[in-house]
C-alpha cells in the first residue's frame, strides 16, 4: 500500500479514537457532575437516575442495530450521522433549563454514542490486517481503559472551573468543538467504500434485539445506587429472554429466506467469539465499578475533592495507555495467553488495594499508585488483545454487527458490575459508616469478576493448546 494511503488509514483511525473516546468518556464523566447538576437544576434522585441511566440505556440499545446498518449501507455516513447526532445533543445538555430537558438530551447523546462505536470495530476490521489490525484494536483498548479512567479526573477539573452552579454544563460543552472538529475530519480521512451489495436491514429482527436489551438494562440501572437489589424490576429479565428466544427464531426464519440477519448466528457457533465475549462482559463487570466506588471512597470517606479523586486514579489510566499499545503488538504472538497474564496482573493490583485499604488515612494516593498502576497494566493487556481475538474469525462484512454485540455484552457487563457493587457498597455503609469496609467489600466482589473472566481466559487457552 502506498505510503499516502496509509497515512489516511492512520489518520482515520485517529479520528474514529477520538470520537470513541469521548463518548465512552460521557459514561464516566457526569458521575462527579452529579452534585452541581442536582444543585444547578434542583434535580430530584428519579430525575438525576434518569439523567445518568438514559446514556447508558439508549448507548446500550443502539449498538448492534447501529453495527448492523454500518454493515449493510455506509459506514462512515452512520459515524458521521452518530458525530451530528452526539454533539447536538451535547450542545443541547448543557443548555439545559430543566432536569427533563438534560434527560431527553442524554438519551439522545446515547443514542449516538451508539450509532458511533459501532462503526469504530468495524473501520479497523476493514481498513488493517494482521500486525496492523493488532496495533489498532490496541489503540482501541487503550481508548477504552483511559476514558473510564480519567472521566472522573477531567469531570472534577470542569466542574472545578466552571463552579458548582455551571460547572455541569462545561462537561456536556466540551464534546461541542472536539465533535464538529471530528467530523470534518472524518468527511476527509474515512473511505467512502460502499458494501458489495445492499442487504435487508431486518427491522423486526431490530425491534426483538432492542426491547430485549432495553428490559435486560433496565433493572439493572433503574433506581437510586442505594437501592436494594431486591427492589429492582428483576422479573423484566424474564421477559428479555422470552424475547431473545422470539428473536432467534426469527432470525433463523429470515436467512432461510435469503436475507441477511441482524445477528449474525454462525458467530454463535465460533468459540473465540463467545469465550471473548464472556471474557468482556465479565472483566467489563469489575473494571467500570472499581472507579465508581473509589471514587466514593475518596471523595465521601477521605474528605477528596472530586479533582483529587480523579488525580489519584491516573495510574490506573497511565498503566492501561501503556500497556494497551503494547499488548496490540504482542497480541498476534502471544493471543490469548497475553489476556490471561493481564487478568493475573489485575487481580494481583486489586487484592493489594484491597489488604491496603483498611490502614489508609493519609497519603492515600501515594499508597494506592503502584497497586493501581499493576491493576492498570494488567487491564491494558485484556481489553485490547480480547477484542482483537474476539473478532479474528468475524467476516469483515460483519464486522460492524460482530464488535456491535461485543460491545453491547460490555456495557451489559458493566451495568450488573455498577448495580452489584454499589448496591453492596451502600448497604455495608449503611450498617456502621465505615468507608473503608464498604470499599473492601466492593472491591472483593469486583476481584470476583474479574476471577470469572480469568477462568474463562484459562479454558480458552487450554482448550486451544489442546486441539493444537
Amino acid at each position: 500500500m502506498e505510503e499516502g494511503a496509509r497515512d489516511t488509514r492512520w489518520s482515520g483511525l485517529v479520528v474514529c479514537l477520538v470520537a470513541g473516546f469521548m463518548t465512552l468518556l460521557d459514561v464516566s464523566i457526569v458521575n462527579v457532575a452529579l452534585p452541581s447538576i442536582r444543585e444547578g437544576l434542583d434535580a430530584s434522585d428519579a430525575q438525576i437516575q434518569l439523567i445518568v441511566a438514559g446514556y447508558s440505556l439508549a448507548f446500550g440499545i443502539a449498538l448492534v442495530p447501529a453495527g448492523r446498518l454500518g454493515d449493510a449501507l455506509s459506514r462512515r455516513t452512520v459515524f458521521c450521522v452518530g458525530l451530528v447526532v452526539f454533539t447536538t445533543a451535547s450542545a443541547m445538555a448543557g443548555a439545559a433549563s430543566d432536569p427533563g430537558w438534560l434527560a431527553a438530551a442524554r438519551i439522545v447523546q446515547g443514542i449516538g454514542g451508539g450509532l458511533i462505536n459501532p462503526q469504530v470495530s468495524g473501520f479497523i476490521q476493514n481498513l488493517f490486517q494482521g500486525d496492523e489490525r493488532a496495533r489498532a484494536f490496541g489503540l482501541f483498548g487503550a481508548t477504552v481503559g483511559i476514558s473510564t479512567a480519567v472521566g472522573p479526573l477531567l469531570g472534577g477539573a470542569l466542574v472545578s472551573l466552571g463552579g458548582a452552579e455551571h460547572g455541569w454544563r462545561y462537561v456536556f460543552f466540551v464534546n461541542v468543538p472536539v465533535g464538529v472538529v471530528a467530523l470534518v475530519l472524518a468527511l476527509r480521512w474515512l473511505p467512502r467504500s460502499q458494501p458489495h451489495h445492499r442487504e435487508s436491514l431486518d427491522p423486526v429482527g431490530v425491534l426483538l434485539f432492542a426491547t430485549a436489551t432495553l428490559l435486560v438494562l433496565l433493572p439493572l440501572v433503574e433506581g437510586g445506587s442505594s437501592d436494594a437489589l431486591s427492589s429492582r424490576p428483576w422479573w423484566l429479565i424474564g421477559v428479555a429472554a422470552v424475547l431473545l428466544l422470539a428473536l432467534g427464531l426469527w432470525e433463523r426464519w429470515w436467512a432461510r429466506s435469503g436475507r441477511a440477519t441482524l445477528v449474525d448466528m454462525t458467530l454463535l457457533r465460533v468459540r473465540s467469539y463467545m469465550l471473548g465475549l464472556g471474557l468482556g462482559t465479565l472483566y467489563f463487570a469489575g473494571f467500570t465499578s472499581i472507579f465508581l466506588v473509589l471514587t466514593l471512597y475518596l471523595q465521601n470517606g477521605l474528605g477528596y475533592s472530586a479533582f483529587e479523586a480523579g488525580l489519584t486514579q491516573m495510574p490506573f489510566a497511565l498503566g492501561s495507555a501503556v500497556a494497551a499499545a503494547l499488548g496490540g503488538r504482542l497480541v498476534n504472538r502471544y493471543g490469548r495467553a497475553l489476556v490471561v497474564v493481564g487478568l493475573v496482573m489485575v487481580v494481583t493490583g486489586l487484592v493489594v488495594v484491597d489488604l491496603l485499604v483498611p490502614h489508609l488515612d493519609t497519603h492515600v494516593g501515594l499508597w494506592l499508585a503502584a497497586p493501581l498502576a499493576v491493576a492498570g497494566f494488567g487491564g491494558g493487556l485484556v481489553i485490547s488483545p480480547n477484542v482483537t481475538i474476539t473478532l479474528s474469525e468475524v467476516d469483515i462484512r460483519r464486522a460492524g454487527v460482530g464488535g456491535g454485540m461485543l460491545q453491547t455484552a460490555q456495557r451489559v457487563g458493566s451495568a450488573i458490575g455498577v448495580a452489584l457493587v454499589l448496591a453492596q457498597f451502600f448497604s455495608r455503609l449503611a450498617v456502621d459508616g465505615d468507608y473503608a469496609e464498604s470499599m473492601s467489600l466492593a472491591l472483593r466482589t469486583t476481584i470476583a469478576f474479574v476471577v470469572g473472566a480469568l477462568a474463562l481466559g484459562l479454558a480458552d487457552l487450554l482448550t486451544s493448546r489442546r486441539e493444537s
